[in-house]
């Protein structure tokens, strides 16, 4: 049985894997070009794109309308059956209508199709029948390439709605290119969860004013000791009498330097000279690969060389685990 269910599950993927690459195939045929007709259709528009399914299709949908949406396209999902009942209204001039439809005959989408029409909202269909109405009703009708479903009965949809995924996908990248979407948007679209962690500069995120552990490189080793303990940040950073960050102490600095009876000497004395420090600019992502590159977990921002703020690798690790 576990041998006949492992044989299954790789025939599944590689139903899956001969339909993806008649896309790689097809991209630079005609398959290719709708696709391109539709990037550049969605790319003049000044509304949304209205993207319209049923079914499995529609879960599709909504992953494609949230792909855009957050790579600055805006889009909003229509139910097809919701559609039918009053939201076709959400469909305004300026739109662009997208219909995800495997058979492209779904009855739902007559009145939709309709309606677009009526308006003249452009309609951009992706189906697996280029006779369908849908298809032959559509501005721009991209057709899958032939393809068989993944499992045993052919007829549960697996391999069309991957199809319609890396589709959609593709579309979004393209737009993505032609309105130079940038870092700094992805950013501004994503404010939280760990992507908008990830993308946060340090300057965001860092310690600052009087939550930066620092003293003069001349200060006794007991008080250094003090400051630490109040900042509770397990470092401290030393300046000289410019404001120029010199060096560095640690927790373990001081515990392998404690039996040297060391308390009233200078901090100048223990110090790990030139620290390892991180600019503003540099994002959240950079700190973490640094610190973990040195292992160390505390850095210091600087810059000109003068101290701006700290960060601790334990607080920028809860940041990114949203």
């Amino acid at each position: 049985m576990t041998e006949n269910l492992k044989t299954l599950l790789l025939n599944s993927i590689n139903t899956e894997l001969n339909s993806i690459e008649k896309i790689a195939t097809e991209i630079t045929k005609k398959l290719g070009e709708e696709i391109i007709k539709a990037i550049e259709l969605i790319g003049s528009i000044k509304g949304n794109v209205i993207i319209s399914g049923l079914g499995k299709s529609g879960h599709i949908c909504n992953k494609i309308s949230a792909t855009l949406s957050s790579t600055g396209t805006p889009s909003i999902f229509l139910h097809a059956s919701e559609a039918n009942h009053g939201d076709i209204g959400i469909i305004k001039n300026n739109d662009v209508l997208m219909i995800l439809s495997n058979s492209g005959e779904t009855a739902e989408f007559n009145n939709i199709v309709n309606y677009a029409k009526k308006i003249n909202i452009p309609i951009v269909s992706i189906t697996g029948n280029q006779h369908s109405f849908i298809s032959t009703n559509s501005d721009i009708a991209i057709v899958l390439p032939e393809y068989n479903e993944a499992g045993p009965i052919n007829l549960v949809p697996t391999t069309s709605t991957t199809l319609q995924l890396i589709i959609g996908d593709l579309i979004a990248i393209g737009l993505m290119h032609i309105k130079e979407f940038s870092e700094s948007e992805f950013k501004l679209l994503h404010p939280s969860g760990k992507i908008g962690a990830n993308l946060l500069n340090i300057e965001d995120v860092m310690h600052v004013g009087e939550n930066i552990p620092l003293a003069s490189q001349g200060t006794n080793i007991d008080e250094v000791i003090l400051i630490m303990t109040n900042k509770r940040l397990g470092c401290i950073g030393l300046t000289d009498e410019k404001g120029t960050l010199t060096g560095i102490i640690t927790d373990g600095d001081l515990r392998r330097s404690l039996h040297q009876n060391i308390l009233k000497k200078p901090a100048s004395d223990i110090m790990t000279h030139g620290p390892i420090t991180i600019e503003k600019s540099k994002s959240v992502t950079d700190a973490v690969s640094l610190m973990n590159s040195k292992k160390i977990t505390c850095l210091f921002v600087t810059q000109d060389d003068k101290p701006q703020g700290i960060v601790h690798l334990h607080d920028l690790i809860k940041l990114t685990a949203l």
